[in-house]
């Protein structure tokens, strides 16, 4: 009995122990709310004393009522959405404030300070990184408006152009740069439940600079346009901006163009009479101006697009026999001409391809069979989204080629990450599960580089560190990715089988193989066939039904042998290369999935932005409602819990730098020093740096006793090529101009090697000028103090200013003070080069 005693004692005890820490934490929350008046003066959410939900809430809830947005959070900066415009919050002085400011940290949070500290990060490293600004949250957070704040304001301080008075501002690139903005978002964005102005698709944006950080050029990459939106939009939302712009900004001379009457209703506008800020039609037309997409290029697109809108008011009937094709309905036949005229494809073939399926069985003639009234629908919708995904696609391209500079002219980027948010709603289907996905990647890739990354640095470091516990969404991308049983895996499985798509069957295999995954569940008394995920956002669930065939994306080969035969140019190029049975090399039909694409190219993404710098930005939601200065503090808690800020505080708090003379060791806390996540980067790299100098004079030493150990003559022997190794043993010496065959010297050192070769005409090719200069600085220094030589490129006999000439032999070029760690001290001649970090020492041309 007595253990048992003990063990109670001790539990008990453990119990009041946690009760007594609780009410002392109660107790500090209660008083540090007590002063309510100072709690928006917080700027930082660091120094909120004690670090708890309730306490960073109320903080974040004091600074909106006073109309401040911005609140720094450790390493993240906190945007808050106003829903309403904030006069000169943006403007170009407020730019200039932040850019010329000597520590733009201690100025007031801004979504500058952030872009700042990653211009000046590429500009401060001994060798330039990449940067990458990840802007992330909830649809309606305001990340697109956060991400063409970033845009403009690093045309506005990277500017190439502006120093060149006389160029046209079309020109311009930053004008350029900015114009693919308003294009991007009218073709890509649309009007949803949480948001007027809704990513539909995601996009990285690579800011291109050169040596002198000026901005030359630009990228767009995107991923997973929602086409389907264009052919079904979800109850009380609209269809891609663009549509809209074309309906209140057309001219009547451009309505009759494109055969769309003032009076029309069209089935795939919903919400039409709903006018948004998004609907500035001039602004779009003025956009692609500058970006170079002529009048006539436009007449191609608005004319494609309003083909569009009249094939979505076509509607089927069943003909009065099965063994026909269905009927158009009355009203639908003049639609149906006036899309043909539009798309400029013959109405017989359109009518054609949307009611009649080809079949075909190897060499054997073509079968036509009527398609239900069902499938005519489905044939209908999936023409208007593979018109729309194409043209998107080639918007993309065009814009690239406007704004993308040479490689040659750039070296380092700074990316701009905007993709859709967090999604939830009454009816989940692939899209959604596609967007939540690569918010779960997002999140992980901030858990592995901050929340776990930068503790398990600190503890390698020897600082005394506690782990903060954070939320892991491992488990649920296991669920989604995992192989060979993720959701994903098994979607594509059932999309290869030669099989009618089975809802509840797919459920069943679900539930079979995952069901063993917390990150999963289903509701069993539902009706539809479903599965529900845990995301770190929260719990959503997704309708089976139709998940398969949205996967499949099959587009049927007769739609585009006809729009192959398009007179509209730019339509019959969207489809001129494209392959309409999708064969493979050996004949067999390819079928790559929706979600196959899409992981691929998110992985890609998660690459460059494993290979850069990342700052992060968490857009806030204040409420679902998008009411100016509305503040739910249950939807904002939320938001904070499942993106983890509260950890990243306690982290970034707790960080400390522990600076003695010899080493740093765990002190008491007076005698701690707290810096931000910056100055712990710089002092690591200054530490680094001083390793980086002790190994380079132990270098210098061991390479100073080798050289004298060693005589010119030795030297000599074993710098040359094998087959004069005779004439240096007879002569001692060679006049290696005499030799037809330009010789390849090989010179260890290379001044040694010279100065027993009294007559040596030597070409070389440098590139870079600050190279060429080190060059002849050293052969000056090392090889010719006796006078009796001088070194010149062979360009300014003729007066040119150039440093290239044509190479007749090869010079390998040792810098002695080298910063590198570890060299081989003795290079062996017998091998073909060079290898390991002495051959980024030399130089071979």
């Amino acid at each position: 009995w007595l253990p048992q005693v003990k063990g109670g004692v001790r539990k008990k005890s453990g119990l009041a122990h946690r009760k007594s820490l609780n009410d002392s934490l109660e107790g500090e929350v209660k008083a540090f709310l007590l002063d309510e008046g100072q709690l928006h003066t917080y700027d930082d959410l660091t120094k909120v004393n004690p670090v708890t939900p309730t306490t960073v809430l109320k903080c974040l809830q004091a600074r909106y009522r006073a109309k401040v947005f911005y609140t720094h959070a450790g390493c993240t900066l906190v945007a808050l959405n106003p829903f309403q415009p904030v006069p000169d919050l943006y403007s170009l002085d407020v730019m200039k404030e932040y850019h010329c400011a000597p520590q733009p940290q201690e100025s007031k949070p801004h979504i500058f300070i952030v872009a700042e500290e990653a211009y000046r990060n590429v500009q401060g490293q001994v060798e330039p990184v990449n940067q990458s600004l990840v802007v992330s949250g909830e649809s309606g957070a305001g990340k697109t408006w956060t991400s063409r704040c970033l845009m403009k304001y690093y045309a506005t301080v990277a500017a190439s152009s502006s120093l060149m008075k006389s160029q046209d501002t079309v020109e311009r690139i930053e004008k350029r740069v900015l114009d693919s903005n308003p294009i991007m978002e009218a073709f890509g964005n649309a009007c949803t439940l949480r948001n007027s102005n809704s990513s539909r698709f995601g996009k990285y944006i690579q800011l291109q600079l050169n040596r002198s950080q000026l901005l030359v050029g630009a990228s767009v990459q995107t991923y997973l346009l929602e086409k389907t939106r264009v052919a079904g939009q979800p109850a009380n939302e609209r269809n891609f901006h663009i549509f809209y712009q074309m309906m209140t900004g057309g001219s009547d001379e451009q309505r009759s163009e494109w055969k769309m009457s003032h009076d029309q209703r069209f089935a795939w506008l919903p919400n039409a009479e709903k006018t948004l800020e998004e609907d500035c039609f001039d602004e779009t037309v003025e956009a692609m101006v500058h970006l170079g997409i002529n009048a006539e290029k436009q007449g191609h697109i608005f004319r494609i697009l309003a083909g569009l809108l009249q094939l979505g008011n076509v509607t089927f009937c069943s003909a009065m026999d099965e063994s026909q094709p269905c009927d158009l309905e009355e009203k639908s036949k003049d639609f149906m001409h006036r899309c043909a005229s539009l798309l400029c494809v013959p109405v017989e073939e359109l009518q054609t391809c949307l009611r009649v399926q080809t079949l075909r069985a190897g060499k054997q003639s073509a079968l036509f069979k009527p398609c239900s009234l069902a499938d005519c629908s489905v044939r209908r919708d999936c023409l208007a989204k593979v018109i729309y995904a194409q043209l998107f696609e080639w918007l993309v391209t065009f814009i690239n080629d406007s704004i993308c500079a040479d490689h040659s002219t750039w070296c380092n980027f700074i990316g701009l990450l905007d993709v859709y948010g967090f999604e939830c709603f009454q009816v989940n289907n692939l899209e959604q599960l596609c967007i939540n996905y690569a918010n779960e990647k997002l999140q992980q890739h901030f858990v592995a580089h901050y929340l776990k990354a930068q503790q398990e640095e600190y503890v390698s470091e020897g600082l005394e560190w506690s782990f903060v516990k954070y939320q892991d969404n491992q488990g649920c991308l296991d669920l989604i990715e995992g192989i060979p049983t993720g959701v994903f895996s098994l979607l594509n499985e059932e999309c290869l089988l030669n099989r009618a798509s089975d809802a509840k069957q797919f459920r069943v295999r679900l539930e079979k193989e995952l069901s063993d995954n917390g990150s999963m569940s289903w509701d069993k008394f539902s009706k539809q066939p479903h599965f529900t995920v845990a995301h770190y956002a929260g719990k959503v669930s997704y309708q089976i039904e139709g998940m398969m065939e949205k996967n499949k994306d099959p587009v049927p080969p007769e739609l585009i042998h006809l729009l192959q035969k398009s007179e509209n140019p730019l339509l019959h190029q969207l489809f001129a290369d494209r392959d309409p049975v999708g064969q493979g090399t050996r004949g067999l039909r390819q079928v790559v999935t929706v979600v196959s694409k899409f992981k691929n190219s998110l992985e890609n993404l998660m690459k460059i932005l494993h290979s850069t710098t990342p700052h992060y930005t968490r857009c806030i939601k204040p409420n679902t409602d998008c009411r100016p200065l509305t503040f739910k503090k249950e939807e904002v808690i939320m938001q904070l819990e499942a993106c983890g800020i509260v950890e990243t505080i306690h982290i970034s708090r707790r960080m400390v730098c522990i600076v003695q003379k010899k080493k740093s060791v765990a002190v008491s806390l007076s005698d701690r020093v707290y810096l931000p996540p910056a100055a712990v980067r710089s002092w690591l790299v200054r530490r680094a740096v001083r390793r980086w100098h002790r190994a380079a004079i132990v270098l210098q030493r061991s390479w100073r006793k080798w050289r004298v150990s060693r005589s010119p003559a030795e030297d000599l022997q074993e710098a040359m090529p094998t087959e004069l190794d005779p004439i240096l043993r007879a002569r001692g010496s060679v006049q290696l101009s005499s030799i037809q065959d330009p010789v390849m010297v090989r010179g260890w050192p290379m001044g040694l090697a010279l100065a027993s070769a009294p007559t040596i005409t030597v070409s070389m090719t440098a590139t870079g000028f600050q190279k060429m200069m080190s060059v002849m600085a050293c052969l000056n220094e090392h090889c010719f103090r006796s006078g009796d030589y001088k070194v010149e490129t062979n360009q300014f006999k003729q007066g040119v200013a150039s440093i290239r000439a044509q190479p007749r032999g090869s010079i390998k070029l040792h810098y002695q003070r080298s910063p590198l760690l570890y060299a081989d001290l003795h290079p062996d001649h017998k091998r073909d080069g060079v290898t390991g970090l002495n051959q980024i020492l030399l130089e071979s041309t």
